[in-house]
């Protein structure tokens, strides 16, 4: 039995039917050939762009059984777990933070997978080499961002640090309509949610549900203006071109893509892109072209719940941070990353300043559970 260990350049250096057949049991679109392929290929994550893939890669008599995604960056952007302070720290010691390793999908703070093997040995075998190329390479930090409670698992076991951050998530109760999910809530917010919806309604906006039934090259086009814009408008470049946008396109029948558009007087105005799971519903980007109050909450947080209501998708997770989502239904949940420190000094810097984070990540979440708007029959305690 021949087991070779293998470093990739791009995702495109293996094919997309090895891909699929080590990961069959994966449910997200984000940890999928299609997807990975798509950022890369389009430039979007690129090592002009900070992000040099350096792909891990198991191959068994030739056969691909084993892959965690694995970027050499130079920079943390487009990461949302934010390490400036490790960086300048490790900096003011004369060493070097940059280059780190990376595993990740490029600007998607998603929970999935983020190592696929066929058994716990093989998964410890392609860390344990990772820690080696660290060493050869003398890569301080090795950062694996919104892995899956399984790859959670198995990184604890293998001395990586858990640093603690929380999101907002919408649960669907078996929600038969709107109003019904309404009733969960106080009545001050059952208000202050329809008054929101019906400033929105009163300007004369209506909304369509494009998915990958529907959706046409145009689609694409309109979106990618309205989502060029959100970062234009704050000087900045988008993380993703609109290569990256018709690949997703070309590839819709498998990452299940929904976007929700918002129309003013026959012309669309704005647009939110989601992708379904199993189970799941993902918010990823918006952008619009006309400023309206309260267009962004529809667009963004009530549409996706109504479109969860009416699919039985169980849980709706629009994005990370933004505590305005716990007004309008979205409940507190813990979410983390794994850390991989090479050296002990700097190790221990980072888990006593994991574990003081930690306390203030406690102290955040049960401040935001009292000030749910939900009954308290209703509430769900996440840990």
């Amino acid at each position: 039995m021949l087991v070779k260990k293998k470093f990739i350049e791009k995702i495109s250096d293996l094919s997309n039917i090895e891909f699929k057949n080590i990961s069959k049991k994966n449910n997200s679109p984000f940890m999928s050939y299609e997807f990975l392929d798509a950022i890369e290929t389009s430039g979007s994550a690129s090592p002009s762009s900070g992000w040099r893939p350096y792909h891990m890669t198991t191959f068994k008599n030739e056969a691909l059984n084993g892959f965690m995604p694995l970027y050499l960056k130079n920079n943390s952007q487009g990461e949302f777990v934010f390490d400036h302070q490790w960086s300048y720290a490790l900096q003011r010691a004369n060493r070097k933070y940059y280059p780190k390793f990376l595993s990740a999908i490029p600007f998607t703070p998603c929970e999935t997978s983020k190592l696929v093997a066929p058994d716990m040995d093989t998964a410890s075998e392609m860390i344990e080499t990772v820690k080696e190329e660290m060493t050869k390479l003398n890569i301080e930090t090795w950062h694996v961002l919104y892995p899956d409670k399984q790859t959670k698992n198995m990184l604890k076991k293998n001395n990586f640090i858990e640093r603690f951050d929380y999101r907002f998530v919408w649960n669907n109760r078996d929600f038969k309509n709107f109003d019904d999910f309404l009733k969960i809530l106080t009545s001050r917010q059952r208000k202050n949610i329809k008054s929101e919806r019906g400033k929105v309604e009163k300007e004369g906006v209506t909304f369509i549900t494009k998915d990958k039934d529907s959706l046409s090259e145009e689609d694409w086009n309109i979106f990618f203006n309205f989502y060029a814009n959100t970062y234009n408008e704050r000087m900045q470049n988008p993380y993703l071109n609109i290569e990256f946008f018709k690949r997703i396109h070309r590839d819709r029948d498998n990452l299940n893509p929904v976007i929700f558009f918002a129309i003013k007087d026959s012309k669309t105005i704005a647009g939110s892109l989601c992708f379904e799971g199993d189970g799941i519903l993902y918010g990823r980007h918006w952008g619009c072209s006309e400023n309206i109050q309260n267009l962004h909450f529809e667009c963004c947080y009530y549409q996706g719940i109504k479109h969860c209501i009416e699919k039985k998708i169980a849980l709706f997770d629009p994005g990370i941070q933004g505590e305005y989502k716990i007004r309008r239904g979205f409940e507190p949940r813990l979410s983390s990353s794994l850390h991989f420190v090479l050296h002990e000094d700097f190790r221990k810097a980072i888990q006593d300043f994991c574990t003081e984070e930690r306390r203030s990540v406690d102290s955040y979440m049960q401040a935001c559970r009292e000030y749910t708007p939900i009954k308290k029959e209703y509430r769900i305690i996440e840990c």
